[in-house]
């Protein structure tokens, strides 16, 4: 090949990106080599996406550039840039590799594949910018990975339509695509409920990331790149919360000026906190478990805070939109943050860990017990089972919340208390977990009651399910009286909490059992009234129980 390896003019500049590329915030002197390296990543960008080159054209133009990379003295006017600059040779060639994979790969299996790609894709950029500035900081270089893995994919879902119309190209992996319907349901524009299930899974995944990522800018000392930094997680944020609220599918979803503004005009505080951005979690959850969270003050919410947020994580993994597999990928990677904490949620859950003396195998249970739910059919076999289960997914945050309370001598207490509270969500949840092809009411429990096995909504349609469910309130029933009784026996204020989600709780229950079990079943919600009132009482107990 003779003459310059680019096919025409770029796509576009730097100005053009999602997100800042040799913005001002950066030194005047490093600009131009961040810049060099911009303009020669566009270059073989430009050539893997070009939609009139043959894949055999695509890898010769690609070869040149990295020959080019070779000679300080190549005309190849993008490589010249790269040489002027005297950096970036290393990391451009190392996403030469993703640009030859984008000449021939259209579709990806599984999320490891895509993250993979991303690793060759994007991350070496992050590396690039920590090396020019001297950043050497432990953690530094996993965070900018982790940063550009979900800049990339962000990327990816935003334009899931135009790569797929011009490139036949599509990053979202087949296998989530198939829980949609496969990739022509997953498109389809009426099918917006199971592609809303399947994207905000894969935005889970993005949020994990920039969880990762978050504490990037205050391990670096330069200030400008600090900033830049907290201006590239913000925006990011932002777009993520376009993402959920619209459909790519439908129409663009993207950032405004509005986003940058105001993003820039934070930059200076290098980001939220891990105790903030957990908090932030925990409001948007929106749980009524959040009102006897708020009788806590201080150290102790917080750390409530981040063992709620966990809870939460893992369900959404265990309730998300994506293969089995990566369900209980995802899940074991938990396992790993409990010894080796990489995010702003594991960090905090550490320290709470740390502080209150919580035993890593109650968040082992919890997992655990998440691993259960990931199963894409589940059957109860009897009570033991189900005792498992609870003790597990529920009992686990009743040991640690005691804890955290600061009555450790109630854990026994806390354990039957989280079973109670599970039974509830159990008779609460019949049809919503029938959707999921998962039955909680034990097997033999059912037997008795004449169920027979099948399907699970049509297992929730027979008459027997009633008298089941009936049993299992019972079980409910005497629960919240032990539970009452055991309250009085201990002479602390420290569990004053617990006593606001237990009325909280016994109200839903109360209407259950008010509503009975057959179908119809509403879902019974508290009224706001009852969360005013949970409110109030948390507010005014909230001095006693932080003590």
């Amino acid at each position: 090949m003779t003459g310059s390896a680019a096919i025409g003019a770029p796509t576009r500049d730097a100005s053009g990106e999602n997100f800042p590329v040799a913005s001002l915030l950066l030194a005047p002197a490093l600009r131009p080599k961040v810049m060099g390296f911009y303009r020669f990543v566009r270059t073989a960008d430009d050539i893997a996406d070009s939609a009139t080159l043959a894949p055999e054209e695509k890898f010769a133009r690609l070869d040149a550039l990295e020959r080019a990379l070779d000679d300080p003295s190549a005309t190849e006017p993008a490589a010249r840039l790269l040489h002027a600059a005297g950096s970036g040779t290393a990391e451009a060639r190392a996403m030469l590799a993703a640009f030859r994979q984008d000449a021939t790969q259209r579709r990806y299996g599984d999320w490891a594949a895509l993250e993979r790609y991303c690793a060759a894709s994007a991350n070496p950029v992050g590396r690039m910018l920590l090396r020019l500035h001297g950043v050497d900081a432990p953690g530094a270089e996993g965070a900018s990975d982790a940063l550009c893995t979900a800049l990339q994919v962000l990327n990816h879902l935003q334009d899931l339509v135009p790569d797929r119309d011009a490139l036949d190209r599509i990053y979202l992996p087949e296998a989530w695509m198939a829980l949609a319907g496969g990739e022509a349901g997953f498109f389809d524009p009426v099918n917006a409920a199971a592609r809303r299930e399947v994207l905000n899974a894969a935005l889970d995944r993005v949020e994990e990331r920039l969880d990762a990522a978050a504490g990037l800018p205050r391990m670096i000392g330069s200030w400008r790149l600090a900033m830049e930094a907290s201006v590239t997680i913000a925006l990011a944020r932002r777009l993520l919360a376009r993402l959920r609220a619209g459909d790519p599918v439908r129409g663009r979803v993207a950032l405004g000026k509005v986003d940058f503004a105001r993003a820039f005009a934070a930059s200076p505080f290098r980001g939220p906190s891990d105790a903030a951005l957990v908090r932030a979690r925990v409001a948007a959850a929106g749980s009524s478990f959040a009102k006897g969270m708020s009788a806590l003050r201080g150290d102790r919410r917080r750390a409530l805070w981040a063992v709620y947020a966990f809870c939460r994580a893992v369900d959404d993994i265990a309730d998300g939109a994506m293969p089995e597999a990566e369900k209980r990928r995802f899940l074991d990677d938990w396992r790993a943050k409990l010894s080796r904490p990489d995010c702003a949620l594991s960090r905090e859950l550490a320290r709470a860990r740390d502080r209150y003396d919580l035993p890593v195998e109650e968040c082992e249970a919890m997992i655990a017990g998440m691993q259960t739910d990931a199963a894409p059919r589940l059957r109860i076999a009897d009570g033991a089972a189900l005792d498992l289960y609870c003790r597990r997914v529920a009992g686990s945050v009743g040991a640690m919340a005691v804890r955290i309370f600061g009555a450790p001598q109630a854990a026994g207490f806390g354990l039957a208390l989280g079973r109670t509270l599970q039974l509830v969500n159990i008779l609460r949840d019949i049809d919503e977990d029938a959707a999921r092809n998962r039955v909680y009411l034990p097997r033999d429990l059912l037997a008795v009651h004449g169920v027979a096995e099948g399907e699970a909504p049509a297992m929730m349609a027979q008459p027997g399910i009633a008298g089941a469910a009936r049993d299992l309130a019972a079980q409910a029933e005497a629960g919240f009286a032990r539970a009452e009784a055991e309250l009085r026996g201990f002479d602390t204020p420290a569990l004053l909490p617990a006593r606001i989600m237990m009325w909280g709780y016994r109200r839903i229950f109360d209407r259950l059992v008010a509503r009975g079990f057959g179908p119809p079943r509403a879902r019974p919600r508290l009224t706001t009234g009852e969360k005013a009132r949970m409110a109030a009482f948390a507010l005014r107990l909230a001095p006693v129980a932080a003590r």
